[in-house]
């Protein structure tokens, strides 16, 4: 969740920036920069740290009327000057929130043109690829677009080209940015937080959109490059109203922000430059002979996919408990236990509990949390930091993502330092994760299909969910989902246990969801499907474009999502069963940020 700002045709534009970097601060960041254009030369000062040390370090009387600001979190690169945004090439600055995919090959075909580069940061290639399409001729906006074309990945953008003095570029894909008008000028932002007060009326860039900044307003070109008209609405004045946006819940907010954090946390434990997990002080399986991990509600459901990976790849014996029940169990330790508490806010009252019980055992304890000085975080051994920001809506979305992006990188590091896969492999996984916020941002555009069907769902009585493998901790995180924020009973049940009793519940009309990517239990799953088919079941099937076309005349409808790896699956599958329950419970009119008799933080037993 970096922070992006951009503004054009105001006086004193870096005071607007610089302010924007504040406001934005909450977000987490590791250091800033802006690009001025003043007097027709461009002023860039970054800095490490705080957006406090880049005020120091800016000269005074500086001043100009168009530049872009960004505050950025380490992802390619170490979180030096020398990494910090804006990027510059030529006659381009940049600066840039995700992760480009393909930036190696791209950065190999520049430099075989002779473009050096002074960085480690993806974002330097996009700089000097459209500083190179501008040197072939291209008019700025026909340059911006067709760098656009060669990008892959989630990201947003902001540009500014020397000569054009009233001019930013703005694009996004799978990572959030707007675009807006105030009074005399032009604004980008990747939050309306960082404008509120300049701004008078708001575009809110749609999936693919690239925009055109001028003082005398906003051309907005779509994915394929069409020119077409967004529309403005009038910018939020209130702080609560502005952090929520053009959305009409935090929840759903938060689950089109996944792409982004996921992204984010994932560049805390993966170094993208070398393809390896980093390593972190402390943590290290090689020696562990079990590892516990312990959560509440959604985040015991995180842990209990991550028993998979720790298993199947480390090849390190996993063991998840609900907290509330480990505590009271008089758990027996053994020699070399380590164990991962997860926790969205660290306060969790039970979860903290179970930690104290293992500490005062002996065992090596990781606290797996969202806010860095919370309690678990203090007392915790280690800490294993996940990057999703603030989580308004009761109902977890983003937090569960990245505490299952975090679980697959500490299972990738466990593999490795005990030996179960080699450099090649660990560098395949490595790609395999950071392809995730892409195709996050693939899995969202199912939404409208999902608010189509979610109008029948709101009507069901009961719902059952159906996985195997990784995908039945998923099965019992869908139907949580559906319970908190909708209140229709739903179960979540593994595949193979139909015919040991939950087969009683079927009957006509019953709604069954089956989470069935095309994997090595792809037939099994459909065996499942089959036969609640048989006795009546209504079946939703969540599953990729081989398990679409095998299952095309046996279920009543589909929600597709990209066919990905044993890591990132588990992860997708999470977008679908979170938008499901969105939808149902939108249908239905339920209180979807503050479901009845819920609270966000469980402090109290």
């Amino acid at each position: 969740m970096c922070g992006i700002v951009g503004v054009t045709g105001r006086d004193a534009a870096e005071t607007i920036l610089v302010e924007g970097l504040k406001r934005l601060e909450y977000r987490g960041y590791d250091s800033a920069g802006i690009a001025l254009l003043t007097e027709g030369r461009v002023a860039r000062v970054r800095a490490a740290g705080k957006v406090a040390a880049l005020e120091a370090a800016m000269p005074t009387g500086v001043t100009g009327r168009l530049g872009i600001a960004h505050t950025r979190w380490a992802t390619h690169g170490s979180p030096t000057e020398a990494n910090a945004h804006p990027h510059q090439a030529g006659r381009v600055s940049l600066v840039h929130n995700g992760i480009i995919e393909n930036y190696k090959d791209l950065r190999a075909e520049l430099a075989a043109k002779g473009r050096v580069f002074t960085s480690e940061t993806d974002t330097e290639t996009v700089a000097h690829l459209l500083d190179d399409a501008l040197e072939g001729g291209a008019d700025p906006v026909a340059a911006f677009l067709s760098v656009l074309g060669r990008l892959e990945g989630a990201f947003a953008l902001a540009a500014m080209i020397k000569g054009e003095a009233d001019l930013v570029l703005g694009a996004r894909r799978g990572a959030p940015l707007i675009a807006a008008m105030g009074e005399g000028g032009g604004y980008l932002a990747s939050d309306i937080m960082a404008i509120t007060g300049e701004a008078q009326s708001v575009i809110y860039l749609e999936e693919g959109d690239a925009a055109i900044v001028r003082s005398t307003g906003i051309d907005v070109f779509d994915s394929s490059g069409a020119a077409v008209k967004r529309p403005f609405v009038p910018a939020a004045r209130s702080a609560v109203l502005a952090e929520k946006g053009n959305y009409r819940h935090f929840m759903q907010k938060e689950i089109f922000e996944q792409p982004e954090v996921v992204g984010r946390t994932l560049t805390a434990y993966l170094d993208a430059v070398t393809g390896a997990v980093r390593p972190m002080d402390g943590i290290d399986f090689s020696a562990a002979t079990r590892l516990l991990i312990v959560g509440c509600g959604t985040a015991s459901y995180a842990g209990q996919v991550a028993e998979y990976w720790f298993e199947g790849l480390a090849g390190l014996p996993a063991q998840v408990d609900i907290a509330s029940e480990f505590r009271y169990r008089d758990p027996a330790f053994m020699p070399g236990d380590m164990a991962i508490f997860i926790s969205q806010s660290g306060e969790t009252a039970d979860t903290l509990e179970a930690m104290r019980l293992c500490k005062s055992a002996g065992v090596t304890t990781i606290a797996l949390v969202n806010t860095p000085h919370s309690t678990m975080a203090r007392e915790a051994d280690l800490v294993a930091p996940t990057l999703a920001g603030p989580e308004i809506g009761v109902a977890s979305t983003k937090a569960f993502t990245c505490q299952l992006t975090a679980l697959a990188s500490l299972a990738v590091m466990a593999a490795s330092q005990r030996g179960r896969v080699d450099e090649a492999r660990q560098s395949r996984l490595v790609e395999e994760l950071l392809h995730l916020p892409g195709q996050m941002a693939q899995a969202l555009k199912i939404e409208g299909q999902i608010d189509s069907m979610a109008a029948d769902l709101a009507h069901a009585s009961i719902v059952l969910y159906l996985g195997r493998h990784a995908f039945f901790p998923l099965a019992l995180e869908g139907a949580l989902k559906l319970k908190e924020i909708s209140y229709i009973h739903a179960e979540g049940y593994a595949a193979g246990e139909l015919k040991h009793g939950p087969i009683a519940l079927i009957e006509e009309g019953v709604s069954v969801i089956v989470i069935a990517p095309h994997d090595e239990l792809f037939v099994k799953t459909r065996s499942s499907i089959q036969e609640v088919k048989a006795r009546g079941a209504q079946v939703i099937a969540i599953t990729d474009e081989a398990g679409a076309e095998a299952l095309h005349d046996e279920v009543e409808d589909m929600l597709l999502q990209p066919s990905a790896g044993q890591l990132a699956a588990p992860i997708l599958s999470a977008v679908a069963v979170q938008l499901l329950a969105y939808y149902v419970a939108v249908h239905k009119g339920t209180d979807v940020d503050q479901p009845r008799n819920l609270a966000k933080s469980v402090t109290v037993e």
